[in-house]
């Protein structure tokens, strides 16, 4: 673990906007605290797989079957299993421990509507069959297996670097380094359901960048969802794409797009992953969890020696939140998750509460913008707004770091932009003081100014490719 336990369930700092909130990692935290004291307690080891081969673990300890506590022990190993699904991701789940749990857990994928969803898409969409839960004994949990790559970093030649979010499309083109020419250009691709829209909003980025090139040596992009070699597998941009029309027109969009471009060397990769690099590289250093608050919440990990793993990072669907009536996700109706903490769907629930009257019908990004609008005058309301988004982010950073050895965490996103970005680093590392002071205190958490806070990761995909792939 990266930084000391909190003392308690709820935490010591309270969001102004959300005093309900209960922070997953302390209702984790005093769970094993609370079961160690107890005589009989049970070991027990979850480990996902990949079908690639990637292995994670966890371990920890489960109250007595005749214990008062025992009813919660289910929940505490599906919200573990759940964070290790949307984090690192994997098929098959090994569990050592008692029966009665991997029952549950199977229940759980195959008969609840959230676990539905997630055997849908990480088990189906993205690996290829159900998930399994394997009852198993501590000596047959496979070993742990983090394969990793170094990518990116390259800059050599004439490149186009493109970022996809769910509200703006944003493009770069660099000469052996140096940007050129930037740009971002509003959309709506989440319920378009003809992938032409897609297409041609993409196509039409790439060509305006093109024309501040001489030549088009290398194209990198960044994007919401999963990409396996240059495969859609999972996208909320393209929600709206009926299942057939996305097997046809969507999981192989980016090959016909390196078509387009004579075949030159294009890799398109996850938000969150090129978020990280993008830290790494304006940072100078490695261990960068980087995180985008922007439409959805995207995530992306740079290792200790400057690699990416086969990680998911798809934190917008991992939980943060342990009370039973949080927030529920739209799309995955599963409750406390990151995308409705550290994205704009988060902004009408806390303008709403902070007294700030937003339209019903009024988009949301137009919501993000008045509230962005009043921070800049420092109305009380919008600062509350920030200082909420804070607070929650100062408990998930704890949560995060118990998973992702990071010494840095590079925050950026349209949600970040002006001086509400600041407010929110500001209670983030108060939260990070006042529970975890010695991790507090080597960690970096920093934001990149307002420029690269919007463009930087379209300039980063920009050295993804290298120029012989």
């Amino acid at each position: 673990m990266n930084s000391k336990a909190i003392c308690s369930d709820s935490g010591r700092i309270k969001p102004q906007l959300d005093t309900g909130f209960l922070p997953l990692i302390g209702k984790w935290r005093n769970f094993q605290a609370e079961a160690r004291t107890v005589a009989g307690h049970r070991p027990f080891i979850l480990a996902l797989e990949q079908p690639g081969g990637a292995v994670t673990h966890r371990q920890g300890l489960l109250f007595p079957a005749n214990h008062s506590r025992a009813c919660e022990n289910a929940r505490h190993v599906e919200r573990l299993a759940k964070f290790l699904l949307w984090a690192q991701g994997g098929r098959r789940i090994y569990f050592s421990g008692p029966g009665e749990i991997a029952a549950s857990l199977r229940k759980h994928y195959a008969e609840t509507p959230e676990g539905r969803f997630d055997n849908e898409l990480i088990g189906h969409k993205i690996f290829g069959g159900s998930i399994e839960v394997l009852e198993v004994t501590p000596d047959a949990v496979p070993a742990g297996n983090i394969p990793a790559r170094r990518i990116g970093g390259q800059w050599s030649g004439c490149r186009i670097g493109f970022d996809l979010g769910g509200s703006d499309r944003k493009v770069a083109a660099v000469i052996d380094g140096k940007v050129v020419f930037s740009e971002e250009i509003a959309w709506q691709p989440y319920f378009e359901k003809d992938p032409a829209y897609h297409y041609e909003g993409i196509m039409d980025s790439l060509r305006r960048a093109a024309q501040h090139l001489p030549r088009v040596d290398a194209i990198g992009g960044s994007a919401a969802g999963v990409y396996v070699n240059n495969e859609v597998r999972v996208a909320s941009l393209f929600r709206g794409v009926s299942p057939e029309l996305f097997d046809a027109r969507v999981r192989g969009l980016f090959h016909r797009i390196r078509r387009e471009w004579n075949n030159a060397p294009l890799i398109v990769m996850n938000d969150g992953e090129v978020t990280a690099l993008a830290g790494a590289m304006a940072l100078g250093d490695n261990a960068v969890l980087g995180i985008s608050m922007g439409t959805s919440l995207a995530a992306g990990f740079v290792t200790p020696d400057g690699s990416l793993t086969p990680w998911l990072n798809e934190l917008a669907f991992a939980p943060i939140d342990a009370r039973p009536d949080a927030p529920a996700d739209e799309w995955s109706g599963d409750r406390g998750c990151g995308v409705q903490y550290f994205s704009q769907q988060a902004i009408p629930r806390l303008a709403a509460a902070a007294g700030i009257d937003l339209p019903a019908a009024m988009p949301l990004p137009e919501k993000l913008v008045t509230v962005q609008e009043l921070m800049a005058k420092d109305d009380p309301r919008a600062r509350s707004v920030y200082d909420t988004i804070g607070v929650w982010f100062g408990y998930a950073i704890l949560l995060y770091a118990d998973f992702y050895p990071v010494r840095n965490i590079l925050v950026l996103g349209r949600v970040t932009s002006g001086p509400g970005g600041e407010r929110i680093l500001c209670e983030a590392r108060r939260v990070l003081d006042a529970e975890a002071p010695d991790f507090a205190r080597d960690l970096r958490l920093t934001m990149p100014d307002e420029t690269n806070k919007r463009h930087g990761q379209a300039v980063a995909a920009a050295s993804l490719p290298g120029v012989e792939e």
